[in-house]
């Protein structure tokens, strides 16, 4: 018996392609059930063993050590745990989490002891042999899968190529594709996830890298390394764009990519159920990248602002629906393209905006550096626009600046930085709850104060302790002595907060 056991075993192993030792456990496991059919307890712990070489097995029944005080709690279950104090009186050297083991007889399993035994085999073998499959699969290192549709319900379709099974999530479909039983499709493999039958590999069919690895397949120069592509960006079922670039100067990489007649191009749409792609020429250059990425509409200028990481892109007015696209498609998609956040907008509305900057900056300038709007405008015409930029600029940089002297640059320089330093000040202020005026702010002086100073939208002690005693009185009609009280007592915080510490 024990000889024909080992027979099962390699004839088991050969016939599935599993490891022997799979099969081993899956007959421990199926002895392991049956026994606890037998003695119709399913709560009890059998473990068995089979020796690799001989075939002979034992059969033992287990019980978990656990801590004492566990014994009270409805977790416990005396039928496969134990007390570490009774366990002691067995076994003085064992601890808890380890096993108290007790060899029993195999009873003799009869008829529904050998179907369950059977049941319990051929699950454990279909499972390991799913995932010896699988293994071999992803030991080949392929990204895109080609199968047949078996099966299709409204989670998604079963795959299947030969022994191998894949799965389709119903929202990694193209939309609006119709797909049926026994259809051929190909999609691109995004991971494989344990389940409750096992490791299911899933697939799509709406993921970027699908696209890029269709070109790949269909253009050998791209894994000849001649061409390269770069980044891709989709809108599933409707329009995608994918950057190439050229290794070689001498090959152009839209043509070799769009193929004789279009055939490289058009097998991958027929792929894609009809998906339109745009193949865009990939530049160094961030802004001629977004250029490209826009085409065949024409650009006219681009501002584009490092720390948010975004470009404004103006488009003739004509050209302002085709640049955004249905819906904002096209932009969109250039925006995912090329990794920017992309704006466009028109020739009027980039001159507008330009000029509320510049409107912007001078009334900065003029306020906070105490200079007039001449000088101001030579400074945003040498493109500085804010305190930051004018404070931390070098002296080679400010030679360049025309029709305003040295002097006075240096002291616009330090206004700068005093203005900074000031407005860090006063932005430590405003955090304090003391900062916000309320009607009880001022109610020692004049109880209509404070409507006064919020129909002026002043809200805060930082604000009103920027003002002087004029323009106190041209906001709010007080008189002079009033107005400086008001003021000394909304400067007191600060004056609090610089005092020396022993003062």
């Amino acid at each position: 018996m024990n000889k024909e056991l080992l027979l099962v075993v390699d004839g088991l192993s050969r016939e599935k392609n599993v490891e022997k030792q799979i099969v081993f456990s899956a007959l421990e496991s199926a002895i392991s059930s049956a026994t606890k059919k037998k003695l119709n307890d399913h709560e009890i712990d059998i473990e068995v063993a089979i020796d690799r070489n001989s075939g002979s097995f034992t059969t033992s029944r287990r019980w978990i050590v656990v801590e004492d005080n566990f014994k009270d709690s409805e977790d416990f279950n005396e039928k496969s745990q134990i007390t570490l104090s009774d366990a002691k009186k067995i076994n003085s050297e064992i601890n808890v989490d380890e096993f108290i083991s007790e060899n029993i007889e195999a009873p003799n399993f009869g008829r529904i002891g050998a179907m369950a035994a059977k049941q319990v085999i051929v699950q454990k073998i279909r499972e390991a042999e799913r995932n010896q499959i699988l293994k071999d699969f992803l030991d080949r290192n392929e990204s895109i899968l080609y199968g047949s549709i078996r099966k299709i319900d409204r989670f998604g379709a079963i795959i299947e190529t030969g022994k191998l099974e894949s799965f389709l999530p119903r929202d990694q479909m193209i939309p609006r594709e119709n797909l049926r039983v026994g259809d051929k499709i190909k999609a691109f493999v995004s991971g494989v996830e344990n389940t409750n039958k096992g490791s299911q590999l899933f697939i799509t069919r709406n993921s970027p890298n699908f696209l890029i690895k269709l070109f790949e397949n269909e253009v050998p120069e791209i894994e000849e390394g001649i061409l390269s592509i770069k980044s891709a960006a989709r809108d599933p079922g409707s329009r995608s764009k994918i950057a190439v670039y050229s290794n070689d100067k001498r090959i152009d990489p839209i043509g070799t990519c769009v193929g004789m007649r279009g055939s490289r191009v058009q097998a991958v749409t027929n792929e894609l159920s009809g998906e339109r792609v745009d193949i865009v020429l990939w530049a160094e250059d961030d802004a001629q990248f977004v250029i490209n990425s826009l085409a065949p509409s024409e650009v006219l200028k681009i501002s584009v602002d490092e720390e948010e990481h975004s470009m404004d892109i103006v488009v003739d007015e004509n050209n302002l629906a085709q640049a955004i696209g249905r819906g904002g498609q096209n932009v969109r998609l250039a925006s995912d393209l090329t990794g920017w956040s992309l704006n466009i907008i028109s020739e009027s509305e980039s001159v507008e905006k330009e000029n509320e900057e510049i409107s912007k900056s001078m009334n900065l300038f003029v306020s906070k550096l105490d200079i007039d709007e001449e000088t101001a405008s030579h400074l945003i015409n040498q493109g500085y626009s804010s305190l930051e930029e004018l404070a931390y600029t070098s002296d080679e940089e400010f030679e360049a600046v025309e029709n305003v002297e040295s002097e006075t640059l240096n002291q616009i320089r330090n206004k700068a930085r005093d203005s900074l330093l000031l407005d860090a000040m006063l932005d430590d202020t405003e955090k304090s709850d003391t900062d916000t005026i309320t009607s009880k702010t001022f109610s020692e002086l004049d109880k209509n104060i404070h409507k006064l100073l919020s129909n002026a939208n002043i809200k805060t002690l930082s604000e009103l302790a920027d003002f002087s005693i004029d323009e106190l009185q041209e906001v709010c009609e007080v008189d002079e002595d009033l107005a400086g009280k008001i003021i000394m007592q909304a400067r007191e915080p600060i004056f609090e907060k610089d005092k020396p510490s022993n003062a």
